[in-house]
């Protein structure tokens, strides 16, 4: 789509160049997907440089300019250490994207983040895997978040004026620990409806993160002594996630999300924990 208000495209990453009008630029295949009025420059990182992935003993870095075809490529990387099981989930995370060849290459991870759609992929994969967002903003400030915090609604997050996820930063913990992936669509090539993934950690800690039929990412934590049993799993998704927090468009109506949702989220708990099995009442 052309975007006839634009007047200037510059080549930076400096957030004290950003003013009233100002987008910044990575990917953009939702920003000339759907287009604008009202921007009049955009500020394009892509000529940054940064290093895409960085695997190091604490985890993995990921460049935010990092694109889905980069991240897709990495289980395959003889450099990774072994037993980090988590990778298992990268293909089938960037796989929900269900894109063309031009934004598997050009969509990249910072900017799927930033535009804070319920069915983002890699908010799901990141917020599942405990990866903390460094963002920069003006006057040289710089914070870190998680990402299961930064996004907070449908297409909104924490991000201020001048603000740009710089990277992100999964922990070897979380790559550790055994998940397991649950996805659903209304139709085989479909947006995400539901995306829930478990994860549990060397130290029994069971985590699991709802996306895609939420508005946000909402995380439910259970330390090894206390793993829920079915009944009781079903109880905490009802009371951690009121109705009105569920997403609700042609991809999937709420009702249907919630209940999606309570379904997959006893798979997961099935499929990781098969010891807390036992019957589902009320």
């Amino acid at each position: 789509m052309d975007m006839n208000t634009i007047e200037a495209v510059v080549p930076t990453t400096d957030p004290d160049q950003y003013r009233d009008g100002d987008a910044w630029l990575a990917g953009g295949t939702v920003l000339f997907s759907y287009g604008s009025q009202t921007l009049t420059r955009l500020l394009d990182i892509t000529t940054a440089g940064w290093k895409a992935i960085t695997v190091r003993e604490d985890g993995i870095e990921f460049a935010a300019t990092c694109t889905i075809a980069e991240l897709y490529a990495l289980p395959g990387d003889p450099a990774l250490p072994d037993g980090w099981k988590a990778m298992e989930l990268v293909r089938p995370a960037c796989d929900a994207f269900v894109a063309s060849f031009k934004v598997w290459n050009l969509s990249t991870m910072g900017g799927n983040i930033a535009t804070s759609l319920p069915a983002g992929p890699i908010i799901s994969l990141c917020s599942a895997l405990d990866a903390v967002a460094e963002i920069h903003g003006p006057a040289g400030a710089l914070r870190r978040q998680p990402v299961a915090e930064l996004v907070t609604g449908n297409g909104s997050n924490t991000l201020g004026p001048g603000e740009l996820i710089r990277s992100l930063h999964v922990p070897a913990h979380a790559l550790r620990a055994r998940t397991a992936f649950r996805r659903l669509s209304l139709s085989n090539l479909g947006r995400t409806g539901v995306m829930v993934i478990g994860r549990v950690d060397d130290d029994g800690l069971f985590t699991l993160t709802v996306s895609g039929s939420t508005k946000r990412p909402v995380q439910l934590r259970f330390a090894a002594g206390h793993h829920p049993r079915p009944t009781e799993l079903l109880a905490e998704l009802k009371s951690r996630i009121a109705p009105e927090a569920y997403h609700d468009d042609i991809h999937g109506r709420t009702r249907w999300r919630e209940e999606m949702t309570h379904r997959l989220g006893l798979e997961v708990l099935a499929e990781l924990l098969p010891a807390t099995r036992g019957p589902i009442e009320g």
